[in-house]
């Protein structure tokens, strides 16, 4: 990472705002949100998704650049021919036809209730980030388009490895105001502040209602892999707003009323719900985004770390880097997306100590501050609360149920199991969750490409089943510690002191199933790295 002055995304962990109230936000309607307020701040209706849909279109004063973007896919939106189709990008940009426009990022600056001092507009700010960092990683990677059209199986060849000032300039003062990395990232460029909306009426929650506003291949046709590969991604996290809900009612309950147990399932409930339609839309990658397709526009979304395309960084021209200083960023990649990273904070889920989940943890820099600011503090506060000793049988039920009847009693230890399958479930919708991404990593890339890095940066076979293995593990041991595995193998269903809970199925099924899918991981996982090992001269 390269070095510089010091900026809060660089912390690892950063410290857990302020309680009692550290995101006043979360209840609110995002038409109440100043646009001086980071566009993806959070709240339980837009979820992770920017709180209002994105900025489609830059002032005037941005045409030069904005009209060289409507210029540059491979298939515009007329159906053209583009820029990149000709290879024609960046002669465009090395002929002096885009001015540095930093200067004018003055003018995103807006008038505040109650301050003399205009602030940014952060809306406009995240638009122009979206679009410059379009242009960056179209800019640096055309070469590596170029090389793998004209010869798929001769790999991608080298990069552009300076950025010039009239791109990088105003990237990485916007990127510095968002305090992001200067680089195309998942939900501030790709994917999430990438989209708008036919009909403003029906929300995101209609799949055929999206579309994407930038794109490098074919991806402003709605019905195209690139289009579909995007907007899925929103159509997922737009149902992300009850998930935070769940969680954040889930931690109060512990932290205030630890004995409400109905609450604590309540908030459970909330969740599952949640991830089930998540996973549904999930789902629908298949059929929105062809595998086959995948490879093409995916070389525009490498990022420089650990890429092949770039050995020696890319210097970024006229910032506060300095004009020799190669630099290393991550690219986008959906493992940047705040879903799993939410219930892994939330549920405790243990990461091996290896580079592997040091390259999970170096990924979250690229999230937006309103997610990593969140994101720190659900970590923080469940490990303070304990959730996962709390939900896999660390109560002192005696004690919250002391003086009650008898029938009180069986009922709280009824749900206190309950609350262990709960957990359990949401475990199991983080791992068919990753196992999903593990099925697209094989079937899109593994069996297309030899190419030996994700996206990202990570190791595209070792990476995925690292965090897989991970969540397994944990189902595991709480399947046996919170005593659920006993009483499936006792075949406790109901007794004349406890009610029949059929959800003893459901987790027995479960297990059965993580124990199969584990084992077919391990083989895949062995198969890909034997295939991939380099063969004696």
């Amino acid at each position: 990472m390269p070095s510089g002055p010091s900026m809060a995304y660089l912390a690892a962990s950063p410290p857990p705002p302020p309680l009692p109230n550290p995101f006043p936000h979360l209840p609110s309607n995002a038409a109440t949100i100043p646009s001086t307020t980071d566009p993806f701040t959070i709240t339980t209706t837009t979820g992770f998704l920017p709180c209002r849909p994105p900025m489609h279109r830059l002032p005037a004063q941005f045409d030069a650049m904005s009209n060289i973007l409507d210029d540059m896919p491979i298939v515009k939106d007329d159906g053209s021919p583009g820029l990149l189709a000709r290879y024609q990008l960046g002669p465009v940009i090395d002929s002096g036809a885009l001015p540095d426009l930093t200067s004018h990022m003055d003018d995103l600056r807006v008038d505040v209730d109650d301050s003399t001092e205009k602030q940014y507009d952060l809306e406009a700010i995240t638009a122009l980030f979206r679009d410059y960092s379009f242009l960056a990683s179209a800019y640096l990677l055309e070469p590596c388009w170029e090389s793998w059209s004209k010869n798929n199986s001769a790999g991608y060849g080298l990069g552009r490895a300076v950025l010039p000032r009239c791109i990088a300039a105003p990237l990485v003062k916007a990127a510095d105001i968002l305090d992001i990395p200067p680089y195309m990232s998942y939900a501030a460029s790709y994917a999430l502040y990438n989209y708008s909306l036919v009909n403003p009426n029906r929300g995101t929650g209609d799949y055929e209602n999206l579309r994407l506003i930038r794109a490098f291949e074919r991806g402003l046709d709605p019905k195209s892999s690139e289009a579909g590969f995007v907007l899925t991604h929103i159509h997922m996290v737009q149902e992300t707003g009850p998930l935070i809900q769940g969680a954040t009612e889930l931690l109060a309950t512990i932290d205030k009323t630890p004995q409400d147990i109905r609450a604590a399932i309540s908030a459970f409930q909330t969740m599952l719900a949640s991830m089930k339609r998540i996973e549904e839309h999930m789902e629908q990658m298949w059929r929105h985004s062809l595998p086959k397709d995948y490879i093409s526009y995916r070389t525009f979304i490498f990022g420089i770390t650990s890429q092949s395309m770039f050995p020696n960084g890319v210097v970024y021209q006229g910032t506060r880097y300095g004009d020799s200083k190669p630099l290393f960023f991550r690219g986008e990649s959906g493992a940047n997306d705040s879903i799993i990273p939410l219930l892994d904070h939330l549920l405790e889920i243990p990461m091996p100590s290896n580079p592997l989940s040091d390259i999970l943890r170096d990924f979250r820099q690229y999230r937006p501050k309103p997610h990593r600011e969140f994101l720190a503090w659900v970590m923080s506060k469940s490990a303070e609360v304990g959730v996962r000793k709390y939900c896999t049988g660390g109560r002192n039920v005696a004690t919250s149920t002391a003086g009650s009847s008898p029938h009180d009693r069986c009922e709280s230890d009824t749900e206190s199991m309950l609350l262990s399958v709960m957990y359990l479930k949401l475990l199991e919708h983080v791992r068919s969750f990753r196992w999903r991404h593990w099925l697209f990593a094989r079937e899109y890339i593994i069996k297309r490409t030899p190419h030996p890095t994700a996206t990202g940066g990570s190791p595209i076979i070792t990476w995925l089943p690292n965090q897989l293995f991970a969540v397994m593990d944990l189902m595991e041991s709480v399947y046996r510690d919170s005593g659920l595995k006993r009483m499936v193998e006792e075949g406790i269903g109901h007794t004349s002191s406890r009610p029949e809970v059929p959800e003893l199925r459901i987790v027995q099924e479960l297990m059965e199933n993580a124990l199969m899918q584990r084992e077919r991981l391990d083989k895949e996982v062995k198969k890909f790295c034997s295939e991939r090992e380099p063969r004696p001269a």
